[in-house]
């Protein structure tokens, strides 16, 4: 068949003209799928008002989210963690830490739920201690010792907080600005706390600071864990593991005594994993002292790297949590003054050792005791540790 030049014009004008088209069609499908899939992820941090403290200050609570469906509620205020939730082996999420349903109940008094520890996690003996030669006086408020930082530690400030994405997850940087002789504390410190919460349903936390003075650091996080999801029951089901052959006995006011003591032959080792409540009604004085389990335990492979540190496994749900840090120590503390006065999230009380803390840090008392790695810093240096805590099930 003959076919004319124009025939043959028109033709490839045609076909030109469906391509055309086609890549077209392709492009606005694509855009409405592009479109259609970021309308449909969800916003891996959003923001609220939790509440308004006594002066008017908004307290703000950021949730952050990954695409397992973990969910972590942190407010500005002592950067507390209100809510952590974490699937069982079926699928079924559950919040796990202890906590309270609104800011009231937080400012009216509670045992650090959640909260960011500073200046100083832990206790330091008689609220004294000295750096060149100076001593400095900070408040007594547990018993004839200093706790957590004092009368208004970082766990009752308001911080200052930035939300953000990146690579690793949601990301929320909180920082504050402790000025020099806060809570008798010698030198102005920057504090800059990062939880990012990965895909992975683990909860990374790196702390930074800086001081313009000689002074002591020891930043922690003081969440109380309760993996079965009842948050009013006792935790005596869970296994704990911690890497630690060595803990620090301690005296009558928890004040470590300077003794590296082994753990094995005591109700103190879990280095096997073992229920917490196996042995802490042992006929033991130190377990008496803290009424339970309320001590330090030295980690294992040396204080600069990262490894795991501890572990907790519910065997009814499936729920484990590990503890990776390059803290050199690990407190474990059972809930022991948990009495049943105060409410639980959603309903009912938090009774006794409803809820444990995996808080790691330097050893207590570190500035009066020279044998303890030194939590001194200076100006020019950085105060840097990091913590990670990862839900899994099996």
């Amino acid at each position: 068949m003959r076919i004319t030049k124009p025939f043959i014009f028109y033709g490839i004008l045609l076909m030109a003209l469906v391509n055309m088209g086609c890549k077209q069609s392709k492009k606005e499908n694509q855009s409405e799928m592009e479109i259609e899939t970021t309308a449909s992820k969800p916003n891996p941090i959003e923001e609220t008002t939790f509440g308004k403290m006594p002066n008017g200050t908004e307290v703000k609570k950021f949730t952050l989210k990954n695409e397992a469906g973990t969910e972590v509620d942190v407010i500005t205020y002592g950067g507390i963690i209100t809510r952590w939730t974490a699937p069982d082996r079926n699928g079924f999420y559950d919040d796990v830490v202890l906590g309270f349903d609104n800011l009231d109940q937080y400012l009216e008094g509670n045992p650090y739920f959640g909260a960011l520890i500073g200046r100083y996690g832990n206790r330091i003996a008689k609220g004294k201690f000295s750096l060149d030669g100076k001593t400095y006086t900070l408040a007594t408020n547990d018993g004839d010792n200093h706790l957590h930082g004092g009368e208004k530690g970082f766990d009752k400030v308001i911080l200052d907080a930035m939300p953000k994405e990146d690579e690793e997850g949601a990301v929320l940087v909180l920082t504050y600005t402790s000025e020099d002789g806060e809570e008798g504390y010698p030198g102005k410190l920057d504090v800059k706390v990062t939880y990012t919460l990965t895909d992975d349903n683990a909860l990374d936390i790196q702390y930074e600071a800086v001081t313009d003075k000689p002074t002591v650091v020891n930043l922690t996080q003081h969440s109380y864990f309760n993996l079965s999801g009842q948050l009013s029951k006792p935790v005596l089901d869970h296994k704990i593991h911690l890497n630690a052959d060595t803990y620090l006995p301690v005296d009558g006011g928890l004040i470590p005594t300077g003794e590296f003591r082994e753990v094995a032959g005591t109700p103190f080792d879990f280095t096997e994993p073992k229920l917490i409540g196996k042995e802490i009604e042992a006929d033991n004085e130190q377990l008496g002292l803290g009424q339970g389990y309320d001590h330090c335990w030295v980690l294992n492979e040396g204080k600069d790297s990262f490894r795991l540190a501890a572990s907790a496994y519910h065997e009814k749900t499936g729920r484990f949590m590990e503890v990776y840090t390059n803290e050199p120590g690990i407190q474990f503390y059972s809930g022991n003054f948990l009495d049943g006065t105060l409410p639980a999230k959603g309903g009912g009380t938090y009774v006794k050792r409803s809820g444990f803390c995996l808080e790691t840090q330097h050893y207590p008392d570190s500035p009066n005791q020279s044998d303890f790695p030194s939590v001194r810093l200076n100006p020019g240096e950085k105060y840097t540790t990091r913590t990670m805590y990862k839900l899994s099930t099996k």
